[in-house]
């Protein structure tokens, strides 16, 4: 009997199997391609971080600085004093022959008020009564003597006829004359009573404003107290006392710049009068400035600065105050030429307002100065200079030939025109 031969048989391969050895391979290739995609990154931001660095040294680099160029002025020595705005008068009401309780008070300080307006009265029922017992006595002597008077007419025609004798008529009118100078002393302590009712009723001397209020209604007043004080401000007095050595510096036409700190204004003016001897406790001597007003813009009693120039103008170059270190009437500063920046010190003329002047022949005009910058430089430092954007010199009370300042007027109304638009 024949046999068979076997059938070959394939095998069934096994999925599961395949699937583990896939994921075993995974893993290990997304740990590379994680760590390649992190040092690829580290590697980029290396390369970028390096780019960014500056390889050429700090000091070998221009510094950047901001300049002004010096400009060509004059410069004029000032003397600066601080003066006192005063009203052109003032006068401070109160009672001046008697002593009461104030019962209306009916002003306060800023009223504007007219003359012989009633600012105010005192209780003054006590005067009242005896102005009016005064009054009413002088009408009973001066009708008495007015009945003694015409007696001694009729007496004086009995006496032509020898009715009456000589002596009692000579009685009568010696009577009807004594009685006349009581009546006149009568009418003399009435016009006393008169003043004393007068003084009850505080009326303004002049127009004004009401300036200080001193006494509310219910307090005692006595004689010389003030009760308010009215000034006139049409013309404001700016006093200022000067050493004696500036006599001849303060004459009287010469011009002079004025700052009034309460409004920060300046103003120009010039000296109104001068006293022609100096105070013997202060050896100072007195001068006034005349400032019109019409419209009551300046405060009184406040304080104002003036600049008085002393000698004549002379050549000066002119600089901001803040290019330059002072130190001992020495101008420490850098200038710049050709990119380099050179430390100068200088001799200093003088200073006014925000402006540095010096000699012509130690620093020349249209030299760059350093405005900006100057604490980070040394001397012969290569720079970056720009030109600073400042307002044009000029206007300082030490410079001469700068714009003319307006007249004190002028100058006043164009302040309060200022701050009537900012309001």
């Amino acid at each position: 009997m024949a046999t068979e031969d076997p059938v070959p048989t394939t095998p069934v391969p096994d999925s599961g199997g395949n699937r583990r050895g896939w994921r075993r391979l995974a893993i290990p290739i997304v740990i590379a391609g994680t760590v390649l995609l992190v040092a690829l990154a580290g590697l980029l931001l290396r390369l970028h971080a390096a780019a960014k660095v500056n390889k050429v040294a700090l000091a070998s680099s221009p510094k950047p600085v901001s300049v002004v160029e010096a400009v060509a002025s004059s410069y004029r020595p000032t003397h600066r004093y601080v003066g006192t705005l005063r009203p052109w008068t003032e006068a401070r009401v109160g009672p001046q022959f008697i002593a009461a309780y104030a019962d209306t008070v009916l002003v306060r300080p800023g009223a504007v008020v007219k003359r012989n307006q009633v600012l105010g009265t005192l209780d003054c029922r006590d005067a009242s009564a005896r102005s009016r017992a005064v009054d009413l006595q002088a009408r009973s002597l001066q009708a008495e003597q007015l009945a003694l008077s015409a007696q001694a007419q009729r007496m004086t025609t009995l006496l032509d006829g020898g009715y009456i004798p000589l002596n009692e008529v000579d009685l009568n009118t010696a009577h009807s004359r004594s009685e006349q100078a009581k009546l006149e002393a009568e009418r003399a302590t009435l016009v006393d009573a008169q003043l004393s009712v007068n003084d009850c009723i505080l009326r303004a001397p002049f127009d004004g404003d009401i300036g200080e209020r001193w006494v509310d209604p219910g307090a005692f007043v006595r004689p010389g107290e003030p009760v308010v004080s009215v000034v006139d401000r049409d013309i404001i007095r700016l006093v200022v006392d000067v050493p004696e050595g500036d006599f001849t510096a303060v004459a009287p036409g010469n011009q002079v710049q004025i700052h009034v700190l309460a409004l920060e204004r300046n103003l120009q003016a010039s000296i109104s009068r001068r006293s022609p001897s100096a105070d013997p406790s202060t050896r100072t001597i007195h001068i006034e400035i005349d400032l019109p007003d019409p419209g009551h813009h300046i405060p009184v009693n406040t304080t104002a600065d003036v600049q008085v120039g002393v000698g004549q103008p002379t050549p000066a170059t002119e600089i901001p105050l803040i290019a330059a270190d002072l130190s001992q009437n020495k101008a420490h500063l850098f200038t710049v030429a050709n990119g380099i920046a050179r430390a100068e010190t200088l001799p200093v003329l003088g200073e006014s307002g925000g402006s540095l002047y010096l000699s012509p022949q130690a620093l020349a005009a249209g030299t760059r100065v350093v405005l900006e910058g100057r604490a980070a430089l040394d001397d012969k430092d290569r720079v970056d200079a720009r030109v600073a954007n400042l307002p044009a010199p000029g206007g300082g009370a030490g410079m001469e030939g700068s714009a003319a300042p307006s007249t004190a007027g002028s100058a006043v109304q164009a302040a309060a025109a200022a701050e009537a638009h900012h309001d």
